[in-house]
């Protein structure tokens, strides 16, 4: 804690004037003065390990303002009648019933892949670790089976796009079709 205390009385005073000048209110320095100290007390034994306390400092200090900055951002509620493009929900609402028939018709990598990555969530460094293969190697096998599902959507459910590259329509085929 000596560590802190001599970092934290070399630079309090220049940290005080730099958060007075931009929050234009002495309380209020004051108060952020009072968390910055807090947080790097929470430090422990990590704080004196750092090459540059009043480097860190600042930097606290500066995320700190910024949130404060950003929370205190006046907001505009919007109207409950704001008009809304209902076309594409209802294109990618009314898809997803070709999806499960389409991803059952991958092979089972790619399968694999995309429900435990993007339908399950799972973190691609987590499904590395399961399969034992590299982190590179997972996201190489997530693109690719992402632009097969893609392509086989396009032909087995004849999904099309718009100009944005967003899915605009699609016609389910029945369920006798290849």
């Amino acid at each position: 804690m000596n560590c802190l205390m001599k970092a934290w009385n070399a630079h309090e005073n220049e940290l005080r004037a730099w958060l007075r000048r931009r929050l234009g209110s002495q309380t209020d320095a004051e108060d952020m003065l009072q968390d910055l100290f807090l947080k790097a007390m929470r430090q422990d034994q990590r704080f004196c390990q750092l090459d540059n306390a009043r480097a860190w400092l600042f930097q606290v200090a500066r995320n700190a303002l910024a949130d404060r900055l950003r929370l205190s951002r006046e907001q505009v509620a919007l109207p409950e009648d704001l008009a809304s493009d209902s076309e594409e929900p209802v294109a990618i609402a009314s898809m997803a019933a070709c999806l499960p028939r389409a991803l059952s018709e991958l092979n089972e990598e790619d399968r694999d892949a995309l429900s435990h990555c993007d339908l399950e969530g799972m973190k691609q460094k987590d499904y590395a670790n399961q399969k034992n293969i590299s982190l590179p190697a997972v996201k190489s096998r997530v693109q690719r089976a992402r632009r097969r599902l893609r392509a086989h959507l396009t032909e087995a459910c004849q999904v099309r796009f718009d100009e944005a590259g967003k899915v605009c329509c699609f016609e389910p085929r029945s369920k006798k079709s290849n």
